[in-house]
């Protein structure tokens, strides 16, 4: 909660606005998003967590701040930009300390709408409907509605560099370069790992001749024969990323997966907002969550 404070203080302003009422600052209740967002709690149950504990004296807090104000902070505080400040921030921390490496990884993975047991969901296939458009336009409807997290992971530190949250199913291939050069502001990247679902010649041209960072995708995208891929990038892939990649440069892509295991297991595999822009939000909050932990970790 301190370290998250104390990052929000560098990036956010003090106040919303210069007449409000000035009880919480934003970064004070930025901190108490994060601690909403590791136990896992609504806005009402975070309320009452933080007035059974005196984090709140810690950080200089007069009173508890109540669910609708957290919720309102949620909206207020959380957009791009600032999340991308917060990513600079951290990244700058990590690189002055000589924790950050000179690998990146990226990834992607989905998160579901609202929470549900494993039994839930094998009654719900059990009991679905024998007309195969009925299940085919359930399927269809919630592949449109499902969040989407895109990251940039530091292989060695496991800290998050980049992220994009978007809503819906889709290629990966374009959420390449918007990952990547984010993330190239923020440390001295010399290669970047990618499964085969970011395999396409933009991708590998954006990476080696316009930021010079060397590209490692499995070059498995398109009609699959004998003839190896036209562009000379991709058939360099074929010919490198034969075979297991155990002990290889291009085996530290499982790193990536590391981190989504990790954001899954401590901060949970589904979404508690309801509307779209509010769950891409979430997810971004995830991240800047996730980079705390391993702020305070390394600190």
């Amino acid at each position: 909660m301190r370290v998250a404070h104390e990052a929000a203080r560098v990036v956010l302003p003090g106040y919303r606005a210069k007449f409000s009422r000035h009880d919480f600052t934003l970064a004070q209740l930025f901190a108490c998003l994060v601690v909403r967002e590791m136990m896992g709690k609504s806005y009402r149950r975070t309320e009452a967590l933080l007035r059974d504990t005196d984090w709140c004296e810690q950080l200089g807090m007069t009173k508890v701040p109540d669910h609708a104000t957290l919720c309102r902070a949620f909206h207020h505080i959380l957009n791009r930009q600032r999340v991308g400040d917060m990513l600079d921030l951290f990244s700058r921390v990590m690189r002055l300390s000589h924790k950050l490496g000179r690998t990146l990884a990226i990834d992607s993975t989905y998160y579901d709408t609202h929470h549900r047991s494993r039994h839930y969901e094998r009654r719900c296939r059990k009991q679905a409907s024998d007309d195969k458009n009925t299940v085919n336009s359930r399927r269809s409807a919630a592949a449109k509605q499902t969040p989407k997290l895109a990251i940039g992971v530091d292989t060695r530190s496991h800290l998050i560099t980049s992220g994009k949250s978007k809503t819906g199913m889709g290629s990966d291939a374009r959420d390449f370069g918007p990952l990547l050069c984010a993330a190239v502001r923020r440390g001295p990247w010399r290669e970047v790992l990618a499964d085969p679902g970011y395999d396409s010649r933009h991708n590998h041209e954006l990476a080696r001749d316009k930021l010079k960072v060397r590209s490692r995708i499995k070059a498995t995208a398109g009609r699959r024969g004998t003839q190896p891929p036209t562009d000379r990038y991709r058939r360099l892939m074929q010919q490198q990323l034969q075979g297991s990649q155990a002990g290889k440069p291009y085996g530290q892509r499982a790193q990536a997966e590391t981190v989504m295991s990790m954001l899954k297991r401590n901060l949970g595999d589904s979404l508690r907002a309801r509307g779209e822009h509010a769950r891409e939000m979430e997810l971004l909050l995830k991240v800047l969550t996730h980079d705390v932990m391993i702020v305070r970790r390394c600190a």
